[in-house]
């Protein structure tokens, strides 16, 4: 992860912090992919995929989670439940956006894609 990806990410944890969220894990990786941020409110469990711009000159953060992406966040979601005792959580992906250029404001997008 280059830099810029780790300033978002740290970005986006305090960020979480501040609004009660308790953080889980970090880059949580498996075969099928890698999470940014795993964390839980209340009891919702929350897999947060973090994107970052300096510009919105080829589109938006959130624009990048496409469907495949998608596909390989819930993936992944799935091998971490499966190691894990968060069976009664009701589970959520959200992605936050990072504007680097614009103070490192934060846009949180809850439910931001469709599970199947």
């Amino acid at each position: 992860m280059n830099n810029l990806g780790k300033k978002a990410e740290k970005l986006s944890i305090e960020y979480l912090q501040k609004k009660g969220y308790k953080i889980i894990q970090s880059n949580f990786e498996s075969s099928f992919g890698e999470i940014d941020i795993i964390c839980k409110i209340d009891k919702i469990l929350v897999f947060v995929e973090v994107k970052a711009r300096s510009t919105t000159d080829f589109g938006y953060p959130r624009e990048f989670v496409n469907l495949s992406k998608q596909r390989k966040i819930i993936k992944t979601a799935e091998y971490f439940l499966y190691l894990n005792d968060y069976h009664n959580f009701q589970p959520r992906f959200d992605v936050i956006e990072v504007y680097l250029n614009d103070n490192n404001r934060i846009n949180h997008i809850e439910n931001a894609f469709i599970t199947e």
